[in-house]
């Protein structure tokens, strides 16, 4: 039993899907993600006597007891608690001790951002206080960076945080302006799982070096033109420039063609992106192309990619609202809130 003093909360982060957009967030460049009706729920009391953050988990076998202050997340067991270590340690002395269990509809490793929606909880549980979407996921980002190392950009955790109902949300990774853009009633989005993947390894730091090294000969990324990729002498390097700045063009122009309900270019431009991460960036699979090529054959479909940084995961599905489909219908929803 808790005491009657503790205080008692439920804080929830939704997980995303990003329509379009991939691989431009650590360059600054543009994205157009969405907050879904799928996410992480920690509920529980935070000790008025406590030094410590005790989660139990419906999904995993081991509790995480993570004393407070935190100096070395990456070090944090089990794994999957590094990410709630990462934003004590970001936290410092504001993080309070939190004693709760932690819910998920949003399946692991599917692409659906289901760390930056653990983040985003785990700040809300250990620090309820107002704190703006940006400043909250920024912290939430540098957690991740500093529990596991991967140099992921602010796209999914601004996400999360900002999610709006209804609406897709434009976001310009280097000033941080935050548009709304509504989806049509009459598209539906889906989301199918292919083959489970992990971040957390070289390769998503290689592509984030190869696309520093594209910036160090041409400037950056965000303002440059495809013509100016192709003067990139390393071939490699230069297919990850052609990626990221035709990837910039491609969601200004998703981004009219859901202004002027033109889904027939909002699904060529959806092939386009998951051709080019397949071609120039390389993060596709073989099953992962395979799935696409086959959710595009159904009736119904507009377009389809991988989703997320690839190596695995989900696909994203654009469909009539009316097809009838396998896979998760997801919603444009709210972002994290705290009760």
């Amino acid at each position: 039993m808790h005491p009657p003093t503790a205080d008692r909360f439920v804080a929830r982060a939704p997980g995303r899907v990003n329509l379009i957009g991939e691989h431009t967030d650590y360059t600054g460049g543009l994205v157009l993600p969405m907050a879904i009706d799928r996410g992480i729920t920690i509920e529980g009391v935070r000790p008025a006597d406590g030094g410590s953050v005790v989660l139990a988990s419906a999904d995993e076998p081991e509790p995480l007891r993570l004393p407070l202050p935190v100096s070395d997340p990456a070090a944090v067991l089990p794994a999957w608690g590094r990410y709630v270590a990462g934003v004590a340690a970001e936290l410092g002395p504001r993080a309070l001790p939190v004693d709760g269990r932690i819910t998920s509809d949003l399946p692991m490793g599917a692409g659906l951002s289901s760390s930056a929606a653990l983040e985003v909880a785990a700040s809300l549980a250990m620090h309820p206080a107002p704190l703006s979407v940006l400043e909250r996921a920024s912290l939430c980002r540098r957690a991740e960076h500093r529990a596991t190392g991967v140099p992921c950009g602010i796209m999914d955790q601004l996400a999360s945080c900002a999610g709006v109902e209804g609406h897709a949300l434009l976001l310009d990774c280097h000033s941080l302006e935050i548009r709304p853009v509504q989806l049509p009633d009459d598209l539906q989005v889906l989301v199918r799982f292919v083959v489970r993947r992990a971040l957390a390894g070289s390769a998503y730091a290689d592509r984030v070096a190869q696309c520093a090294a594209a910036e160090r000969e041409i400037g950056p990324l965000r303002l440059a033109d495809p013509a100016s990729a192709e003067t990139i002498g390393d071939p490699v390097t230069r297919r990850r420039a052609r990626h990221v700045t035709r990837e910039n063009a491609r969601v200004r122009d998703f981004v009219a063609a859901l202004r002027a309900a033109d889904t027939r270019a909002l699904g060529a431009l959806l092939l386009a992106t998951h051709a080019s991460l397949r071609d120039d960036f390389e993060v596709s699979t073989p099953a992962m192309d395979a799935a696409v090529d086959a959710a595009v054959r159904e009736p119904g479909v507009l377009g389809a990619r991988l989703l997320g940084g690839g190596f695995g995961g989900c696909i994203v599905v654009l469909a009539h609202a009316g097809a009838r489909l396998e896979g998760w219908r997801v919603r444009p929803s709210p972002g994290a809130s705290t009760s």
